[in-house]
C-alpha cells in the first residue's frame, strides 16, 4: 500500500513537448492583471499575464524580487481576487480556495501549541472533514517524508527542513489535483534544500500532481521544473518559457554539469536583460 490514491499515477518521467500537447490543461492564467491600492497610491503587481500549466505538469515561475510571483501564485489558490484577468481550474473559474488546489508557503506556518499530526488535521477542520477518514493517507505521507515517528512533537522541537515536510504532508493529506508552492525551501542551508529537491521529486513523478513552483533560484527551477516561466520586474508579465529536457529522475550531480552551468547563465542573463531594460538602462 502505497497511500496514493487511485487517480496517481505510478513513476514517469519528465513531460517532453509532444506529450505535453497531448495532455490537457489543468491550470490557465488568463490575462491576469493584479493593481493593489494603498495610500500612496495604486501599486500594479501583475499585468495581463498567461500562463497554462497541463496535466501532471511541473512549472516554475521566476523572476526579480518583487515582480509578483507570490501573488500570481496566491491568486491561482483563489486567495487573491484578480483586478482583471481569470484563472481557471479544469476550465471553470477560480474565486475562492478550491479542495483541488493544495498550497504550501514560504514559511511552514505550523501552530506552536499543536503537535505535528494536529497540524496536519488543520485543513479537515477548516472543511469540516473527518482526519480519520484519511488516516491511511496521512500515514503512507509522514513515512514517505520520514516524519513517521514525529506525529507527537511540537514545532519547537523540529528542524526547518522537518517543519517543511509537515507542510507538505499537510497540502497532500486531503489529496489536491494542483499544488503550488511559494519559495517553500528559501530559508533552507543549502544541503537541507538538496535534500527536499529531491522529495519534491521523487513524490511528483510517484503521484503526477500537478505542480506550480515559484523561486527565486534558477538552479533549483531547472532542477525541478519541465518548464520555466520568466517574469519580467513588476508589474510581472511573461517574459520568457524554458522547456527543460533533462532526463528524470534528475540527481543533484546534474547541477555540476557544464550544460545544466549554461542553463543558469541564460536564464540570469535574461532576467538581468530585462531589469535593465525596465530601468531604461
Amino acid at each position: 500500500m502505497t497511500g496514493w490514491s487511485d487517480n496517481e499515477v505510478g513513476a514517469r518521467s519528465g513531460v517532453s513537448g509532444n506529450r505535453r500537447q497531448q495532455r490537457p490543461a489543468k491550470l490557465i492564467v488568463d490575462s491576469a492583471s493584479k493593481v493593489y491600492q494603498t495610500k500612496t497610491g495604486a501599486v500594479p503587481a501583475l499585468e495581463d499575464f498567461h500562463m497554462v500549466a497541463h496535466e501532471g505538469e511541473l512549472v516554475c515561475v521566476i523572476g526579480p524580487s518583487g515582480c509578483g510571483k507570490s501573488t500570481l501564485l496566491w491568486s491561482m489558490a483563489g486567495l487573491h481576487a484578480l483586478s482583471r484577468g481569470r484563472i481557471l481550474l479544469d476550465e471553470k473559474p477560480v474565486v475562492e480556495p478550491d479542495p483541488q488546489i493544495g498550497m504550501v508557503f514560504q514559511d511552514a506556518n505550523l501552530l506552536p501549541w499543536r503537535t505535528l499530526q494536529r497540524n496536519i488535521e488543520l485543513p479537515f477542520e477548516f472543511k469540516r472533514r473527518k482526519p480519520r477518514d484519511y488516516r491511511q493517507r496521512i500515514d503512507a505521507l509522514l513515512a514517505r517524508v520520514g516524519l513517521e515517528g514525529f506525529r507527537d512533537k511540537y514545532p519547537r522541537e523540529l528542524s526547518g527542513g522537518m517543519q517543511q515536510r509537515a507542510s507538505i504532508v499537510r497540502s497532500l493529506s486531503f489529496d489536491p489535483t494542483v499544488l503550488l508552492m511559494d519559495e517553500p525551501f528559501g530559508a533552507l542551508d543549502a544541503f537541507t534544500r538538496d535534500e527536499m529537491n529531491l522529495l519534491i521529486q521523487e513524490i511528483w513523478m510517484e503521484t503526477g500532481k500537478t505542480i506550480v513552483f515559484v523561486t527565486h533560484n534558477i538552479a533549483e527551477a531547472i532542477f525541478l521544473a519541465d518548464r520555466i516561466m520568466v517574469m519580467t520586474p513588476r508589474p510581472g508579465r511573461l517574459s520568457r518559457v524554458y522547456d527543460i529536457d533533462f532526463p528524470r529522475p534528475r540527481p543533484i550531480a546534474l547541477t555540476t554539469t557544464p550544460e545544466f552551468v549554461a542553463l543558469v547563465a541564460d536564464i540570469k542573463a535574461s532576467i538581468d536583460h530585462g531589469t535593465r531594460a525596465a530601468r531604461g538602462q
